[in-house]
């Protein structure tokens, strides 16, 4: 939400850039229980903090017991240490309050002292982004933690991180990070405009922040890849790309990004290249069903019988002898009844949400066939496109395929095989005409590309890898240079 010129002035009034006093920071803390304001009065230092911000042990030995062991006489002297910073600005206490530092008010002089360490959640395996091979390390909710992982990767001096902050409530901190001298800089400097462009009261997640900084936010396709995993992360860096981290987010947003790319996994650089391209091509096949199998269903048997082998035709005409709608309503009424289960499976814990999953698929499915409310044939068609939904990596890209599935559903039931290639022709149109921080969305089909095939169709042997993305437009096209 924008301010106006008039919240400006009266933030502005709230917190006055003065000499800081005692009194002003607990008069902007008011209403705050959890604030602690401890008197040591034997040497006259009050002590304001947020206890909960802070690491409890370093606290305690680099700030509590030495003032516990000083007089009055050698309080100044203690304050001279290097971790005790002198400040002369309001606004720079409230805030470094805020930030998990302890202010300290002695006689006229305050000082700040950082000892933020807040509570946080070990490193563990992403349960979204699962692998057979390779590492299970990924991304927790504290940016520190987060920075520490992708610098225990990259041993390099020429990783750069740049602080920005968003949220004009939560003042949520956004570091964007990218390797100097392969990052293209011109990303670089649109990527953190468009952040510095926010204006907005809280920002909670990096998946909530790629929306505001979309290109086109009114698409159903994501724009930008969202990871929890500290290798994807950092393979996506040295490819010339540029990652935005959040604080308060495990999720890791990358930029600019292509279309093939949800269809790439970390597994398929652990497998050998012949595997690890099967299993690309796989994905792709993947992606065809489940956008195609149920729509095409509807149309062959609302309008193009002929298509049908005759001895399949037979049983297709006895599964369907005693359904009393048409294909159109009898393929949405499953399609919503799947994905009501699916919905279902991930909000219930999980032991409960698989049962329900398994066991309603089974007894819904048999039992609507028994009703004569579907057919056989189509209970296999919408379970094979559910099936070869999950095997899209990326979660965000599987639930848009979702959605484009039921409009294809419906004008294949209007139009038969014209509707879907309508449909079909639709959604090249508007992937064509979609750009991420400015560069295709289709690269490396459109602009053509052939040599970025060997690294999104198929995984090529490691030796043939010896480019970057054209898409990253980085000025050292060069990362490999292994001979076969």
């Amino acid at each position: 939400m924008k301010r106006n010129e008039s919240d400006e002035q009266q933030q502005d009034q709230l917190e006055p850039s003065s000499l800081p006093t005692l009194q002003h920071v607990l008069d902007n803390f008011s209403d705050c229980c959890d604030l602690t304001h401890r008197t040591i009065p034997e040497i006259g230092v009050d002590l304001v903090y947020f206890g909960y911000l802070l690491g409890s042990e370093e606290f305690t030995r680099d700030v509590i017991i030495p003032l516990n062991k000083v007089n009055s006489d050698e309080v100044k002297t203690l304050f001279e240490r290097s971790q005790f910073h002198l400040t002369t600005d309001s606004k720079t206490v409230i805030k470094g309050i805020l930030e998990g530092k302890v202010s300290l008010f002695h006689e006229d002089d305050v000082y700040l002292i950082n000892m933020y360490r807040p509570e946080s959640r070990s490193i563990s395996q992403s349960e979204t982004e699962t692998v057979i091979n390779g590492p299970h390390d990924s991304f927790v909710e504290s940016a520190s933690q987060n920075l520490s992982l992708i610098r225990r990767r990259v041993r390099s001096s020429h990783l750069k991180v740049i602080k920005l902050q968003v949220g004009e409530v939560t003042k949520s901190d956004v570091y964007i990070l990218y390797i100097d001298g392969i990052a293209n800089m011109e990303n670089v400097n649109e990527l953190v405009q468009r952040i510095k462009n926010i204006e907005i009261d809280a920002v909670h997640d990096g998946n909530m922040l790629i929306q505001y900084i979309d290109d086109f936010p009114n698409s159903i396709f994501p724009l930008f890849p969202t990871t929890e995993r500290t290798d994807a992360a950092v393979s996506k860096l040295v490819g010339g790309r540029i990652l935005g981290v959040l604080d308060g987010s495990p999720s890791v947003f990358s930029a600019p990004a292509s279309f093939f790319e949800f269809f790439s996994s970390p597994d398929d650089y652990y497998q050998r290249w012949a595997l690890g391209s099967a299993i690309r091509i796989l994905r792709l096949i993947a992606f065809l069903i489940t956008v195609t199998f149920t729509a095409m269903y509807v149309s062959v048997t609302t309008f193009h019988y002929e298509m049908i082998p005759e001895d399949l035709l037979i049983t297709i005409t006895e599964s369907r002898a005693r359904v009393p709608f048409p294909p159109l309503y009898e393929a949405l009424l499953m399609e919503v009844t799947i994905e009501l289960l699916r919905e279902a499976g991930a909000r219930l814990p999980t032991k409960i949400g698989q049962t329900i999953g398994i066991v309603g698929g089974i007894v819904i499915g048999q039992a609507a066939v028994q009703a004569g409310l579907t057919s056989n044939i189509l209970i296999i068609a919408v379970a094979s496109s559910a099936i070869a939904s999950f095997v899209i990596p990326s979660y965000v890209m599987s639930a848009s395929i979702r959605l484009i599935r039921f409009g294809l559903i419906i004008l294949a039931g209007m139009m038969g095989n014209l509707g879907l290639m309508m449909g079909f022709a639709l959604i090249i149109i508007h992937l064509s005409g979609l750009t991420s921080l400015n560069t295709s969305y289709v690269t490396p089909v459109a602009p053509f590309k052939p040599k970025d095939w060997r690294d999104v169709f198929i995984r090529a042997p490691f030796w043939a890898l010896k480019e970057r993305p054209s898409q990253s437009a980085s000025p050292n096209k060069v990362k490999n240079r292994i001979r076969k």
